[in-house]
């Protein structure tokens, strides 16, 4: 059988403009992300700089606005002196967060060079771990201030003559967890966060700051550590972070394709905790949410690398399923329905480490199934979000009830006058009819109907079969006086692209 859904979008009815950042990642000193992922000198593919083009490429196809570095929990111990300066010069050290040895060979300044060439900006972070306000407000200095004083000269001696000019900046990370370097109380990291935030404005009015939400839903501290830090540093900070990973571990589809909805009530709590401390402090500033990393994880809780002290092992490398695809579509959904609060996204993280893109060191590059679901939703889901009124068949999973087997939401383009719908369908035996009503957008005519199925959920792809899951077009859809009719296949993630009357 068939079962059937209908949508209706009204071009006048909207959520919110999306803030590009959103579709941003994240590249953290952590496994083969930098040495073996973007930076390989002697690869046959790198540049002068030792930048893997082939990685440049794929990157630079998803259109990141923005990457998060160096971390992470590698930067709760990071001492960013020791990645600045002469090459010869800078200290291999131990570093705690994984137990490998950093070589320091990418620091501040070839990130930025890297981020130049990847058409991306750079969300930096300082150390709020083993350090505090003095060290970030320095490398502030050293990254944004133009000459004249001790830092800015010094980075001009490194090379650099024009300043970095980092925008956003994340006060810490996941500060709250027992796992990190320097872990504190939620009044310990708000006072902290506070006064760093304080001197890092004085040396850069321009700036933006992130604070340190929850490291997931599930911790004990959660909404109690919101509150608590969004009061003692609110004046000081622009956005709060939320960071989320799901799984299949469990083996049960269902479930773990309905786990947005465990994300979509993640979003909405964290964002009434910010309202409920701005109308404490009547406050006209309304706090902006980061979910600065967010991805499925299935390797998450495993233990480091088996032999310590390592350069740049293999780890969390997880390869990712079709089903996994499907449901990265529905996190970008979620956060794409909460434009209005979420303005900067993370996808965690971006290559070989629980990354969308894969390489093999001294070798071929491959993209993971989930790379085409980020890679249209960063293309296509530019403009606006648009309200929808959905009316869809449901299920009940193990933790989740009334869950939508369509999952859907529409983004309008008024600029080029192309609406897109990004829909998947939940059910894992039927297809679904779906029908569709743009009338609001006068003379409409379908562009293209982009599929990504397969007939095995645990299909992946690999350097063998590295087109095992990818998309297709020429999905079945049709559009008559206003109306769209589609086929959805079962177990399917697909982009419905409409160019509509412009005005």
């Amino acid at each position: 059988m068939t079962i059937r859904s209908r949508m209706l979008i009204d071009k006048h009815f909207t959520v919110s403009a999306v803030d590009p950042r959103m579709y941003g990642s994240f590249i953290e000193h952590l496994g083969r992300a930098v040495y073996g992922g973007i930076y390989e000198p002697g690869h046959p593919t790198a540049d002068e700089n030792g930048f893997r083009r082939d990685a440049l490429e794929a990157i630079r196809a998803l259109q990141v606005p923005i990457v998060r570095s160096p971390g992470g929990n590698f930067m709760s111990g990071n001492i960013w002196e020791d990645g600045v300066g002469p090459k010869s010069e800078r200290k291999r050290k131990l570093e705690l967060a994984w137990w490998t040895t950093e070589t320091n060979a990418v620091g501040t300044n070839e990130f930025a060079e890297w981020a130049k060439l990847a058409g991306t900006e750079v969300m930096m972070a300082v150390n709020l771990g083993t350090r505090g306000p003095d060290d970030a407000r320095n490398l502030v200095e050293y990254c944004n201030h133009p000459s004249g004083s001790y830092y800015s000269d010094l980075r001009i001696s490194h090379g650099y003559r024009e300043p970095h000019r980092f925008k956003t900046w994340c006060l810490g990370n996941e500060m709250v967890g027992p796992w990190q370097i320097g872990a504190k109380t939620a009044v310990e990291y708000g006072r902290i966060a506070n006064e760093t935030g304080k001197v890092m404005r004085w040396v850069d009015p321009t700036i933006e700051l992130v604070a340190c939400g929850s490291s997931s839903r599930g911790m004990p501290t959660f909404a109690e550590w919101e509150a608590t830090v969004l009061d003692l540093a609110y004046d000081q900070v622009d956005y709060l972070s939320l960071h989320a990973y799901y799984n299949n571990n469990a083996g049960d589809t269902a479930n773990f394709l309905a786990s947005s909805l465990d994300l979509d009530q993640f979003i909405g709590g964290v964002a009434s905790i910010a309202d409920y401390v701005q109308a404490k402090k009547r406050s006209k500033k309304k706090i902006m949410l980061s979910l600065d990393e967010w991805n499925v994880w299935h390797s998450i809780g495993t233990s480091r690398a088996s032999e310590r002290w390592q350069i740049a092992p293999p780890e969390f490398e997880d390869a990712y399923t079709f089903e996994d695809a499907l449901a990265v579509g529905c996190y970008l959904i979620t956060m794409l329905k909460h434009a209005d609060r979420v303005k900067m996204g993370c996808l965690a993280q971006l290559i070989n480490t629980i990354a969308p893109i894969m390489t093999e060191t001294g070798g071929s590059l491959w993209l993971q199934t989930t790379y085409y679901p980020f890679f249209h939703a960063s293309n296509y889901g530019r403009g606006t979000v648009l309200q929808s009124v959905v009316d869809a068949p449901k299920y009940d999973a193990k933790d989740f009830t009334d869950v939508p087997y369509l999952e859907s939401v529409s983004v309008f383009d008024e600029e080029q006058g192309v609406l897109t719908i990004f829909a998947v369908n939940r059910h894992l035996e039927e297809p679904m009819a779906l029908e569709v009503d743009v009338r609001s957008f006068g003379d409409a005519r379908l562009l293209e109907h982009i599929v990504l199925e397969s007939d095995d959920l645990k299909a992946t792809n690999t350097k063998t079969n590295p087109n095992r899951v990818v998309p297709r077009k020429g999905g079945e859809s049709k559009i008559d006086q206003g109306s769209v009719q589609a086929l959805l296949g079962r177990a399917s993630w697909n982009v419905i692209r409409i160019a509509t009357t412009k005005g």
